[in-house]
């Protein structure tokens, strides 16, 4: 695929919050609140101060080694899992939940990310050895959120009744949406393949978080991507002493508001809230919040309860029916990976700029915090329209009105404009000001009252003209219409709607190689990828 690339800063687009805009800007607010910066120096920093902290790397391997056993992968992926019991190999690291089918395409981006990221660590670091992992959050419980994609503008549901955590969801029902996807897209040159692709992932396999990991595994074993799920008791055993804290001490709920606190001083919205237990209790199709009443620990929408010593009991019996939120998530990622940096978007990298002193208070060193990358595709359809219409890739991140507002004013070149005629009666006033001063200064608050009686209608006779002229660019409209349409759907960014389906039944793996050539590593820019003629 010929493509060509521009980079835009984030902040152009208007699609992402202030404080992710103030983190890319090194804005002083934020130094507080993470340990290195994105950079070749923070990396190196991040390298150091992980090869004095390091994780169980025989566990680590152990379980993955187990997760593998029975899937066919590449060579390099069992090197890279076998490369993790070196103490000069580390991890970089991206994480989603398993929506079905890999939901928006920012999933497939973000892994490209932290597999470009590693191969260029590589080069940059020899004596070093980096391996790009996934890391699956298999036990979030929001299957409103997981369990649909949209294909075409249309909505497509996974009807189901279960309930827990959707990785543990056996995949009963999507044979029907597998069906529907088939009847749209086989006909493309890989459709038939794709199709294949997900009856082999999904029909196959007995839960959620299996069938996301084997599709993970097949598009990306080529690159030597890592695939790890955490709901494992051997992995969470490694976090007991944290859970236990957060049980009885609530710790971390402590130290996070403490930063909360810090990040409202500094005028940041924050994006995630701790709890006084940051605990879900996790079992069979139940996933619900750990509450203390009173001297039991409750499980919430349950008729489960526990004294404390059962609830220690039960971690110590089965640390996997525990379940970290939000607060506790990245905290366990980074004690079971020798991790040096989190790729996330700009959600994730918000909340994980809470959590630097709750790192530091359990001795476990901050990954560098990397904005995923962002990209807008355009194909060769919609790139002619764009190029008769004179816009370029900076444009159209405007809406409809600023960008007809935009290519009437320029057709007209400037005829539209009152500015010489606005600037000629401010001369006049100017004038009549001076005079007035001279003879009494009471009047010029008469003269001013003028002025601006003047200057208004001059103002609203622009708009007018600028609105009679738009009438006359009615064709330019529609198609100003149909191309914001189709590249920001719903009036969005692309990759927060679109799926990677479409896109593979079209190209093939050849998608994939090409979001990998286009991708950044440490830049952190927003990149718009327009198909080469």
């Amino acid at each position: 695929m010929d493509c060509n690339s521009t980079n835009l800063s984030f902040g152009q687009t208007g699609y992402f919050s202030k404080i992710i805009i103030d983190y890319l800007n090194q804005s002083p607010s934020l130094r507080p609140f993470y340990t290195h910066p994105v950079s070749p120096e923070g990396i190196a920093a991040a390298i150091q101060a992980r090869q004095s902290a390091q994780p169980d790397r025989h566990l680590l391997v152990k379980e993955l080694q187990e997760q593998y056993k029975g899937v066919e992968t590449a060579e390099y992926v069992s090197n890279n899992i076998q490369s993790l019991l070196q103490p000069n190999t580390f991890t970089i690291t991206t994480a989603h939940q398993p929506a079905i089918f890999t939901g928006n395409l920012y999933f497939i981006y973000k892994i490209v990310h932290v597999i470009k990221l590693a191969d260029r660590l590589k080069k940059e670091h020899p004596g070093n050895h980096f391996v790009p992992v996934f890391w699956m959050g298999s036990e979030d419980a929001d299957l409103d959120e997981l369990g649909h994609v949209y294909l075409g503008g249309e909505k497509l549901v996974w009807e189901t009744k279960q309930t827990g955590a959707v990785g543990r969801m056996n995949t009963k029902g999507l044979e029907k949406l597998i069906h529907r996807i088939e009847g749209e897209l086989s006909v493309q040159p890989f459709g038939k393949e794709l199709i294949q692709l997900l009856r082999n992932c999904y029909l196959r396999s007995s839960d959620i978080q299996t069938a996301t990991f084997k599709l993970i595994n097949t598009l990306f074993a080529e690159y030597g991507l890592v695939v790890i799920m955490p709901d494992n008791a051997n992995l969470k055993r490694v976090m007991a002493p944290v859970f236990r804290d957060d049980l009885l001490q609530h710790t971390p709920a402590g130290v996070v508001n403490k930063t909360i606190e810090q990040l409202t001083q500094q005028e940041h919205k924050v994006q995630a809230h701790p709890r006084e237990i940051n605990l879900f209790y996790l079992k069979d199709n139940v996933r619900e919040l750990i509450a203390l009443n009173g001297d039991k620990y409750e499980v919430r929408n349950t008729t489960l309860s526990f004294s404390r010593e059962e609830i220690l009991a039960e971690l110590e019996a089965h640390p996997e029916r525990f379940s970290p939120n939000v607060i506790l998530r990245g905290l366990y990622q980074e004690t079971v990976l020798p991790n040096i940096a989190f790729i996330g978007g700009g959600g994730e990298t918000a909340y994980w700029l809470e959590l630097k002193d709750l790192f530091t208070h359990y001795s476990t060193p901050f990954p560098v915090l990397i904005v995923r990358n962002s990209f807008l595709i355009i194909e060769n359809k919609w790139q002619e329209k764009i190029r008769r219409l004179g816009l370029n890739a900076e444009d159209l991140f405007q809406s409809e009105q600023q960008l007809l507002t935009a290519l009437v004013s320029r057709h007209r070149n400037g005829e539209l404009k009152l500015k010489n005629e606005l600037d000629a009666a401010i001369r006049v006033y100017d004038l009549l000001k001076d005079k007035a001063a001279n003879i009494d200064r009471s009047l010029l608050q008469h003269v001013e009252a003028l002025q601006a009686r003047t200057l208004k209608p001059l103002q609203e006779l622009e708009k007018k003209m600028l609105r009679a002229e738009k009438r006359k660019y009615e064709a330019e409209q529609r198609q100003i219409q149909t191309i914001r349409q189709a590249l920001f759907p719903r009036n969005g960014l692309q990759e927060r709607v679109e799926n990677f389906m479409p896109w593979y039944a079209g190209y093939g793996k050849e998608f994939i190689h090409m979001v990998y050539n286009h991708s950044l590593t440490l830049e952190q820019a927003f990149t718009v990828i327009q198909f080469a003629n």
